[in-house]
């Protein structure tokens, strides 16, 4: 089993919203991704998907993308990003998945010879912020991270355990943050995060920080291939 990953999608889902209006990089994203992923995976592989998967504002209009990405080589893990709107259910989305497909929403899944662990998270918010609003929202996701994790940690019995993040888990200065802290105490052997896209980019950080390994998987910061966790 070898695991790849690649986020933030964004397919139509009945939307006109075309990715092209963000760079002429875009055309075509879509069929640039499925080209490198039929190329390379097959279907003993895991492929990490974390967020941003479709425009859709229902499930109804997400269905079409679901099954693009669901008849693809592998087997397929996804996460919800904060532009995921058409994922209100947890149990309506995973009823709607074929076989080998899994949706993750703070819990984790053990495959084969790895443990697989996810929450959306969020931006990272200082503990003395004076937006309440905000703090709030980050410590939920903190909590929900930490129910992931907690589960991952009980199904891995010596396994490497992977996570998944929507939202970066660093601040803007790329210092860690209570998502960092989490991974660190669980043990998070790699983290794979996304929602950056263009100059955003260069906010985020790839490499190792306390044991845990990070990268980045925003499709356009791939250059539209997927990445394979080894090279990371």
């Amino acid at each position: 089993m070898r695991i790849f990953a690649i986020g933030d999608l964004h397919l139509p889902g009945g939307q006109l919203k075309p990715m092209d209006i963000f760079g002429a990089h875009w055309e075509g994203h879509f069929d640039k991704i499925c080209a490198d992923w039929r190329a390379r995976v097959t279907e003993e592989d895991v492929v990490l998907l974390p967020g941003d998967l479709s425009w859709a504002m229902t499930l109804e209009e997400a269905a079409p993308d679901l099954a693009a990405i669901c008849t693809l080589p592998g087997r397929k893990i996804l996460l919800r990003g904060n532009h995921d709107y058409w994922w209100s259910s947890i149990t309506r989305v995973r009823g709607l998945l074929p076989a080998g497909n899994y949706a993750l929403q703070n819990d984790a899944l053990a495959i084969d010879d790895a443990v697989f662990a996810g929450s959306r998270g969020w931006t990272v918010v200082p503990e003395n912020s004076t937006n309440v609003q905000e703090l709030k929202i980050y410590r939920r996701e903190l909590m929900r991270l930490e129910f992931s994790l907690q589960s991952a940690q009980k199904l891995s019995q010596g396994r490497p355990i992977v996570a998944m993040l929507h939202f970066p888990p660093f601040g803007d200065r790329k210092e860690g943050s209570g998502f960092t802290e989490l991974l660190e105490k669980y043990g998070v052997n790699i983290c794979v995060y996304g929602h950056l896209h263009g100059e955003g980019l260069r906010a985020a950080f790839n490499g190792e920080k306390n044991g845990v390994k990070y990268a980045c998987t925003s499709c356009d910061g791939l250059g539209f291939r997927l990445l394979e966790l080894a090279e990371v």
